[in-house]
């Protein structure tokens, strides 16, 4: 067993200790429910593994790790609700299993069981961590209404896009590394300097995300291929199409992202204009540069080479989804 499953496996026995079935059941069921439906545990492991790396107290970073995924999974759920979102990890969703008002009472309720999780933590420890994760939590929200502005807009230019998928995506894995390195007693800019390189490569994850809905495969991508096309969703790859393609490529984008067929004629057509104007290129390319930009961040950490390697490992795996 290599580090990163001892550190999931160690935290999701943490998790089922704390997160145990309680009155009124209609409210703690469906939170049980949702920590319950598996998911990487990315954000956690960094926290635990961020803690490691500066020679922190792991056992003292679970509680911030488990923060980190009560808030993830607290924005799943509401996600789900505001897209109307039936399945969730190959489950039903929350609001779809229960109803509409116990997906967002439970949702709210986990936001505060995550703030609890730091009630273990004496200052200046304390201060930090609240500090951050209430910025972080705001800048969540921030994104997600960004990305619902997007719906209804058909001039979302790439910066807007990245702005958007650094708020819903990126800040939420920079501060479970930052949280490590606030455990760990390190010195504000070098936790700081940690922070950027989840940031970095947390935009990277997200670019990934939507080269792989279309052109993934499915057992690897975990989902099923061309669902942001079918969704009309405002992906880089449909957006980076818009800025670069001719007017008759632009009309035609258009118009399939116009109609609400769920068909293989509209993904197939999409893909094809993808590929006509070199979006799988440009996007990959776009991947490796929030990759690389990260990656820099990480040889001027004041860790040993040997840790970075363990880093930079982790950040690749993550690129090739093999964790």
């Amino acid at each position: 067993m290599n580090m990163i499953d001892t550190y999931k496996e160690d935290f999701i026995t943490f998790l089922n200790e704390k997160i145990s079935l309680k009155e009124p059941v209609n409210l703690y069921e469906p939170i049980h429910y949702i920590l319950q439906l598996g998911g990487k545990r990315l954000r956690p492991i960094l926290t635990l593994m961020t803690c490691d790396i500066y020679n922190g107290n792991v056992r003292e970073a679970y509680d911030a790790a488990l923060a980190i995924e009560v808030f993830h999974n607290f924005t799943l759920v509401h996600d789900d609700i505001m897209d109307s979102a039936p399945i969730r990890r190959g489950k039903t969703t929350v609001h779809e299993k229960w109803d509409l008002n116990t997906g967002i009472l439970s949702g709210d309720a986990m936001m505060i069981i995550a703030y609890q999780c730091f009630e273990n933590y004496e200052d200046p420890i304390f201060k930090k961590l609240v500090k951050l994760f209430s910025q972080t939590s705001l800048e969540v929200c921030e994104g997600q209404q960004l990305d619902m502005d997007f719906e209804t807009r058909n001039n979302v230019s790439i910066a807007e896009y990245l702005k958007m998928i650094t708020n819903k995506t990126a800040v939420l894995v920079a501060a479970a590394m930052k949280m490590g390195t606030i455990i760990a007693n390190v010195n504000d800019e070098e936790a700081e300097a940690m922070y950027n390189f989840g940031l970095n490569l947390g935009i990277a994850f997200q670019l990934q995300d939507d080269y792989l809905d279309t052109f993934g495969a499915t057992e690897i991508f975990g989902k099923q291929i061309g669902g942001d096309i079918t969704e009309n969703k405002k992906t880089f790859l449909f957006l980076k199409t818009l800025e670069i393609c001719d007017v008759e490529d632009k009309d035609t984008l258009l118009s399939l992202y116009s109609s609400i067929d769920n068909n293989h004629h509209k993904v197939n057509a999409v893909t094809q204009l993808f590929k006509k104007n070199q979006i799988p290129e440009i996007t990959i390319n776009e991947i490796e540069f929030y990759t690389n930009k990260a990656f820099v961040i990480l040889e001027k950490l004041s860790i040993s080479e040997e840790k970075k390697l363990v880093l930079k490992n982790f950040g690749l795996s993550l690129m090739n989804r093999t964790i």
